[in-house]
């Protein structure tokens, strides 16, 4: 399991990337989009960036894996949208914009898993090393 020093040098070095190429480079990983989430943290009140990949789209909505490399825990990001689901999304490049987060009902999560595992087979690793089950979280623009 990626250790959290790990986690976070990965996203230090990611946004280093956006940073240096203005924006440019770095919105695509793994063949996924990448996005910006940030959320309020559940502890502290304060704002808190992550970038993570959105495997699967449905129209304006984005999904992401709370999967944390198949941890036996759930990623802080997770948590803190949990807790408080506005959120702010940057999604290629583009201004962030207000979204709201919530995790994907059983029905949904059932019909959506096998879509993200199809086009991208680590997540079906990362759930066969944990005994939780990873969580899909909607983000959707907010009206």
């Amino acid at each position: 399991m990626p250790t959290d020093f790990a986690l976070k040098a990965m996203n230090a070095v990611h946004r280093v990337l956006l940073t240096l190429s203005g924006g440019k480079a770095g919105w695509q990983a793994a063949d996924m989009p990448v996005l910006r989430l940030t959320t309020i943290g559940r502890k502290t009140g304060e704002p808190r960036s992550v970038m993570l990949t959105s495997p699967l789209q449905e129209g304006s909505t984005l999904i992401v894996v709370a999967s944390r490399g198949g941890d036996d825990t759930h990623p802080a990001w997770f948590l803190n949208l949990r807790d408080n689901p506005a959120v702010d999304v940057m999604y290629q490049g583009e201004p962030a914009q207000r979204m709201n987060a919530r995790v994907a009902t059983a029905p949904e999560r059932e019909r959506l898993w096998p879509l993200v595992v199809a086009d991208h087979k680590r997540y079906a690793d990362y759930q066969s090393k944990t005994q939780r089950e990873i969580p899909l979280v909607l983000l959707e623009a907010v009206n």
